[in-house]
């Protein structure tokens, strides 16, 4: 009965947020950023294209919007925050069980951290989990079959990001919920978390292609502006004036733009990457995929499988046999739970073998 009241509690929690989120609108709203996030991508895309000749409402467009609310709304209704909690309270009292009383949560070292480390944590270790996560979607014949619904999109635009099987759903929240809540990642640090990785995504998979120096700039331009209000504990000035504000952020701006931007797309994910992430055609040495990195680039650089040969502005994407895939959303959603389909991943080509430098 403890587990059943944590789910049912879960589940009405979050349908009360739900519902006061979508009709009060504000600044710590996340459905309204969801829409902003979205609103300022597309119109990137629209006022400066990467692929010019691509429709402004590209292949599947309305489809991956309808996703969008599925995946982010309507579905983490229930898994995200019921039955993932029920897991967690499972694994912590598992946890006590074995080891005579050892409270993992209680003892989570991060307890008394300033949120800025809270979240910085959470965010690197959300990442890295879904970085492994993301290659098993890949390895895994049973689960590549329903990771092909995000692989099916064949033009790209910022809303190809949250088209995905909800079965991703699962094994990602599943896995990446218990060291999250482990490490006393609460509802409000995850979509803080959740809004800033929503945005990062957008971009890579939007039809737009931004320098180093300006994304250097726009996260100089985020770090400045917390530390010159004091947002999420970061206590580095007392009581500064308008003045030592504004000359913080310009100072943020600038050593993010010239310092951090030669090593932006190294560290963080970007089009230019991720594009080939969604390639058609793939290198023979990298039959299960490249650039699996979510928000991070670095994972990839770090353990070999980072492979951007050439600009790939307007290679084809897919996969091989990706013509015959379902193009409905009750189609790619029940895709997958029929017999797994052991095949080819590499179609014959003559990409190089090279790896990115």
């Amino acid at each position: 009965m403890k587990y059943w009241d944590i789910f049912v509690d879960g589940y009405n929690g979050y349908a009360s947020y739900l519902w006061y989120e979508i009709t009060h609108p504000g600044w710590q709203n996340y459905f309204y950023w969801l829409l902003i996030v979205s609103g300022f991508f597309f119109l990137l895309e629209v006022v400066t294209p990467w692929r010019k000749d691509q429709p402004k409402f590209r292949k599947d467009f309305w489809l991956d919007f309808f996703y969008m609310f599925f995946n982010f709304f309507l579905f983490s209704l229930i898994i995200y925050n019921a039955a993932s909690d029920v897991v967690v309270n499972l694994f912590n009292d598992g946890i006590k069980a074995i080891t005579g009383g050892f409270d993992l949560q209680a003892s989570n070292p991060l307890n008394a951290s300033p949120m800025w480390l809270i979240l910085l944590v959470g965010f690197l270790v959300r990442d890295f989990v879904q970085w492994w996560v993301h290659r098993l979607l890949h390895r895994s014949d049973f689960l590549w079959e329903f990771h092909k619904v995000h692989h099916s999109v064949q033009q790209m635009g910022f809303a190809a990001h949250l088209r995905y099987h909800w079965v991703e759903n699962v094994v990602y929240r599943s896995l990446e919920y218990i060291p999250l809540a482990l490490l006393g990642i609460g509802l409000y640090d995850f979509f803080i978390i959740h809004i800033f990785t929503l945005a990062i995504g957008h971009y890579n998979h939007s039809n737009i292609t931004v320098p180093g120096y300006v994304t250097g700039g726009v996260l100089g331009a985020l770090i400045g502006l917390l530390i010159a209000t004091g947002g999420f504990d970061i206590n580095l000035l007392q009581d500064p004036s308008l003045a030592a504000q504004l000359g913080t952020v310009a100072a943020s701006i600038a050593v993010g733009a010239f310092a951090l931007g030669p090593f932006m797309k190294k560290v963080f994910n970007s089009p230019e990457m991720h594009i080939w992430h969604h390639s058609y055609d793939l290198p023979e040495e990298h039959r299960y995929g490249v650039n699996f990195g979510i928000s991070l680039a670095c994972w990839d650089y770090i353990f070999g499988t980072a492979y951007i040969p050439f600009n790939g502005r307007d290679i084809r994407l897919g996969f091989p046999g990706v013509e015959e895939f379902p193009e409905d959303f009750i189609h790619q959603n029940i895709h997958g739970f029929g017999s797994v389909h052991k095949e080819e991943r590499v179609a014959e080509n003559d990409l190089p073998a090279t790896p990115a430098k």
